[in-house]
């Protein structure tokens, strides 16, 4: 390999400072628990095992450059935001229990989009996302 192309990959180096899968639990723990009751029935495993893999399926990854939303097991879905074209960030929790548990819903939108591009609930700490995509695209001095 050349040395130029050695120093070009070394500049623009992207570190991952978040990554995510929406929480079962601590996003809906009522939900949960009665899933768990309806367990001893035999259909709660069924609810919590398309849960599971729904929430495995989907996955927040925040980094140096960019946020990117991963949603799908057989088919995939990915969508990125630049943290350089972030025009608004929301985070949102529910009074008692989302804000209890340390999840919520996060929302980016850029400004090549009039809506919402990647939108996310039942995020893991929604507010140090925001913080690190704040950070990522304020100007460096």
């Amino acid at each position: 390999m050349s040395t130029a192309t050695e120093t070009t990959m070394s500049t623009n180096t992207e570190q991952v400072l978040y990554e995510a899968h929406p929480a079962m639990f601590r996003n809906r723990p009522i939900s949960f628990i009665l899933s768990v009751i309806l367990s001893l029935v035999g259909v709660g495993l069924i609810i919590l095992f398309i849960w599971y893999l729904r929430s495995r399926a989907t996955k927040l990854t925040v980094t140096s450059e960019q946020t990117t939303l991963r949603r799908g097991l057989l088919s995939k879905s990915t969508n990125d935001v630049f943290h350089e074209n972030v025009r608004n960030i929301i985070v949102r929790q529910s009074v008692l229990f989302q804000r209890m548990m340390g999840t919520g819903y996060g929302g980016i939108s850029s400004s090549g989009q009039s809506d919402i591009e990647i939108e996310i609930n039942g995020i893991p700490d929604p507010e140090l996302v925001k913080e690190l995509i704040d950070e990522c695209r304020s100007p460096r001095a």
